[in-house]
């Protein structure tokens, strides 16, 4: 056998005992450097070496030899690759994939090839197939002599790798076998980087391609069809995101690419919208009304503004993060979204905003991306999204193999028939405070937050009823059977009256009372930190008679329903609870409003209670709450907001400098937090089922709808996931991923 040169390093001081082990063992050394030893063998002697040395902890073969000026010229240019992991890109990039910083990086010293040594050299970057439209064909670009930074730096214009075939076709056919041979081997479509020099071809690189979701969608089943991979391994191709793309309207392509972006917020909500700007949700409603496409403008959104934002194509709020208020109505609705632009400084009163000093005025023409948090101060025109016959494809493959079953987050008949069309099965989370805020109700509930007496008090509320029981028919009739859960009023009730002296003097006037006495009224219900107040649980505690009210209304609406075929068995939620004897308490009101309601309506329907575990808490007392609960359902926005101690609203203002101090890797509202929250929630799971076997638990929070925390879920046995409609496809996805990789482990 040939000879060939192997080195074995070793820690300094130790070469001698290191050249006496490989003498021993019969090898003729080479040369003895400080920290290794080069020596001739075989390929035998690998083996025998990795055996015998003791000194070393590997073999190493030598390939080839490489030349640098200087010794620091090449530790310069190792460094600079480390540094590489930890610029401001690097670390964005990071947080968008979900990549550990510890992670770190490698480094690979090795001789280069070079494209730029005539007209017989050349590199380029190529596809094994179309990136954009998953067709299965080698796409790419190239260019003769020429190095890699002249092909992909706009320098030059590199023409089509199709053109190599005429300029030479021995090359081309040799690339396009390669191509194919590593796309088989790693079974998925490759992005390749590659040089020609002196006419014959290197390939510098592979790995798998970043594509198109609809890319994605058609490569992943052709390689079944093709027979390279099988239906999971396709499964596991498509990133869950990506279908975003699929689902909402976008910009066209070409208009997008001549406009320039003003801002950039956060892409709380995707999809493209392009409209005039208003800045309240009165003007939004009058202009839709008459036929306008608007934008919403606002500092930040609030409940109030909810009629605003139905009729607007898209909302654009200066603060705010992704579970902001805005951020997560409009993922309900679908509508594009883009929270938290810092740079944009808006003047309600006025009606225009700022962006670096340029004034943007009220029906001025604006477009926001939601998908990627881009603002442009002009009108783009957008197209709807088209979905393939492949996109059902992956999606029935996706239900063949998903374990968790997947809700959606709908507060009316519309969302819930959008959530139904794309899979959903069954509601997780109806907010039943977003049917107060309706233009034909809200008065009626203002009028019961007035009220001085218990009668007054159900005087309002009896004008509500009807509405809401309505409400739940229009959804159970959307969901044709599947479980529908009803969380009670959960926001503290300032909500729904103004603040300011002249909103305050004009709702006086409109209810028929005086200024001072909805003054003080608004005055008592201030709290210096209301999202710890009195809300959730706590309302019906003090006012059951709203919790009668909703029970009524969920009862005879679920009777109504069933009477007409539908087998309807409603789900009632109780917000906020800490403590059992809370849900002891309002549970009572429950039981006994529904046993009234069925004994009137001559009709035994079956309806379970159970709570959100969103205070601390709960979860730590969940074997208690589960003598009351029959279900748990985990609302992640306030579980990680209080278990954190962070406003979700504001702790976009200091987060990113955690980001930048590696004090935090991702947005904790983005990704449920595993170490902290995720223990809280795999805790309540098991004390849970420790005393109520039938226990079923879902999440509902933003979470629901987020790949790597629907992982998380999975894997703590969670038996269901909600999300908004629109998410519903990624959740499918992403539930089947989990399934499938928690198999393989």
């Amino acid at each position: 056998m040939e000879l060939q040169q192997f080195i074995s390093p070793c820690h300094f001081g130790m070469e001698a005992i290191l050249k006496r082990e490989i003498y021993d063992l019969g090898y003729d050394i080479v040369k003895v450097e400080d920290g290794r030893v080069t020596y001739e063998g075989d390929m035998e002697t690998i083996c025998r070496a990795n055996i015998h040395l003791r000194t070393t902890e590997r073999v190493l073969l030598k390939v080839g030899e490489f030349h640098a000026e200087t010794f620091d010229e090449l530790f310069e240019a190792v460094k600079a690759v480390f540094r590489s992991w930890d610029n401001p890109r690097a670390n964005v990039y990071r947080r968008l994939n979900n990549i550990p910083y510890d992670w770190g990086t490698a480094v690979n010293v090795q001789s280069m090839v070079f494209g730029n040594m005539g007209e017989d050299s050349g590199t380029g970057v190529a596809f094994s197939r179309n990136p954009a439209t998953g067709e299965n064909e080698v796409f790419g670009e190239y260019l003769f002599n020429a190095q890699g930074e002249d092909v992909v730096a706009g320098i030059r214009t590199p023409f089509p790798i199709a053109h190599l075939k005429e300029d030479n076709k021995e090359l081309y056919d040799e690339f396009v076998r390669v191509a194919k041979t590593l796309e088989r081997h790693y079974k998925d479509m490759q992005d390749m980087e590659f040089t020609i020099e002196k006419g014959k071809l290197y390939m510098l690189q592979t790995r798998n391609g970043k594509r198109t979701a609809q890319a994605a969608l058609k490569i992943a089943i052709d390689l079944v069809n093709e027979g390279l991979i099988t239906e999971e391994e396709a499964v596991l191709k498509v990133e869950p995101q990506s279908l975003d793309a699929l689902l909402h309207p976008g910009f066209d392509q070409k208009a997008l690419k001549q406009a320039t972006p003003i801002t950039k917020g956060l892409n709380a909500s995707p999809g493209a919208a392009c409209g005039k700007v208003v800045f309240t949700a009165e003007r939004a409603k009058e202009l839709h009304a008459q036929g306008e496409k608007v934008v919403l403008v606002r500092l930040e959104t609030s409940p109030e503004d909810i009629e605003g934002m139905i009729a607007s194509q898209g909302i654009l709020t200066a603060r705010g993060g992704m579970t902001s208020h805005a951020a997560v109505v409009a993922r309900g609705m679908g509508t594009c979204c883009v929270s938290g632009a810092g740079e944009v400084l808006v003047n309600e009163e006025e009606k225009y905003f700022t962006v670096k000093g340029k004034r943007y005025n009220e029906l001025d023409w604006i477009s926001i991306d939601g998908s990627t948090g881009y603002v442009y101060g002009e009108a783009i025109p957008t197209v709807d999204a088209s979905v393939t016959g492949d996109f059902a494809t992956l999606m029935n493959w996706a239900d063949k193999y998903r374990r968790l079953k997947v809700r959606t987050n709908a507060d009316n008949p519309r969302d819930a028939r959008v959530a139904y069309n794309f899979g959903a099965e069954g509601v997780g989370l109806c907010r039943t405070e977003h049917m107060f805020f309706e233009a034909d109700r809200i008065m009626a509930m203002r009028e019961m937050i007035v009220s001085d007496t218990v009668e007054e008090r159900k005087k309002a509320l009896a004008k509500i009823l009807p509405m809401q029981r309505q409400d739940f028919v229009g959804i159970y009739r959307e969901m044709k059977g599947y479980s529908v859960t009803i969380r009670y009023l959960d926001p503290p009730l300032h909500e729904f009256l103004p603040h300011t002296d002249e909103d305050i003097a004009s709702l006086a006037q409109e209810m028929g009372i005086t200024f001072e006495k909805l003054k003080a009224k608004v005055e008592s219900l201030h709290e210096f930190n209301p999202m710890l107040g009195h809300r959730g649980c706590r309302l019906a505690v003090t006012y059951p008679e709203i919790a009668e009210m909703q029970t009524r209304a969920v009862i005879e609406a679920a009777i109504i329903v069933n009477k007409e075929g539908l087998k309807v068995t409603p789900e009632i939620m109780i917000p906020l609870v800490g403590e059992v004897k809370e849900l002891q308490y309002v549970k009572k009101v429950v039981v006994e409003t529904a046993q009234k309601v069925m004994e009137e309506q001559n009709y035994q329907l079956e309806y379970k209670v159970g709570t959100m575990i969103e205070v601390p808490r709960a979860a730590l007392t969940a074997d208690e709450i589960a003598t009351e609960a029959e279900f748990f359902s985990f609302g992640t926005n306030d579980l990680t907001q209080m278990t954190f101690g962070f406003s979700r609203d504001d702790a976009g203002k200091f987060l990113e400098e955690y980001y930048n101090r590696k004090v935090f890797e991702s947005d904790p509202f983005a990704h449920v937090d595993q170490k902290g929250v995720g223990k809280l929630m795999k805790m309540a799971v098991e004390l849970g089922h420790s005393t109520r076997k039938d226990l079923h638990c879902g999440i509902c929070g933003e979470h629901g709808g987020d790949p790597a925390s629907i992982e998380f879920c999975d894997s703590i046995g969670l038996d269901y996931v909600s999300c908004s409609p629109y998410r519903v496809p990624i959740a499918r996805l992403a539930a089947a991923q989990a399934a499938i990789r928690a198999k393989k482990k």
